[in-house]
């Protein structure tokens, strides 16, 4: 139905666009902290299980303009050296088909089973991925991303930054990019408002 859309974001030489906001990680916060999970490998998993939730999120272009759904998609992650000398990150894949808790052993033993920081062999020829990156150092306002000028890259990426404290709330600097002949405003909207109710959804006991 958004075939017109399509075509018309899709004559832009550059048809990625880009959109921050504040997400609420207060409940979230609290919930990691109190059940000791890793909130890194925690929050990719939120976005993701939400991403598979908006249908937009989950289109993909192919070759001669092929629009393609994929059932699912997991992320493509970096993750910063544990190696105090080594300020450099190593990218990381890792499927998401069960519950947190399996996606954070899976993502440990990923992260130290591979040794390279670019292990792209095994995901080559895929696109049913989120691009997903951290930022723990700065609450940025904005962030942009580096990018092939391809007008087939419809892969989202998602970041986010530095939480902070606002009154009685914890808030997430948090970005989300997209490709405009598959995501307008409206489904960005919406991934943002599904993911805030998520995060929300975890109490802590205390």
């Amino acid at each position: 139905k958004r075939k017109e859309h399509f075509e018309f974001f899709y004559r832009a030489d550059h048809p990625q666009y880009n959109i921050c906001a504040n997400m609420d990680l207060t409940r979230f916060l609290a919930y990691s902290r109190e059940n000791q999970l890793p909130l890194y490998y925690a929050l990719i998993y939120a976005v993701t299980n939400v991403a598979n939730r908006c249908e937009n999120f989950r289109y993909r272009i192919r070759e001669n303009k092929q629009v393609v759904l994929h059932d699912r998609v997991h992320p493509s992650f970096t993750e910063m050296s544990r190696d105090s000398d080594d300020d450099l990150f190593k990218l990381l894949t890792v499927e998401v088909n069960g519950s947190m808790a399996d996606f954070i052993q899976a993502a440990r033993e990923t992260s130290a089973g591979q040794s390279a920081y670019f292990n792209l062999g095994p995901i080559a020829g895929r696109d049913d991925f989120l691009y997903i990156t951290c930022i723990p150092w700065i609450s940025f306002t904005h962030i942009s991303h580096t990018i092939t000028l391809n007008r087939n890259d419809a892969v989202p990426r998602i970041s986010w930054g530095k939480y902070f404290q606002e009154g009685e709330k914890v808030l997430l600097p948090f970005s989300v990019q997209g490709h405009h002949g598959l995501v307008d405003g409206f489904h960005v909207g919406e991934y943002f408002q599904k993911l805030q109710e998520y995060l929300d959804s975890f109490r802590s006991a205390r």
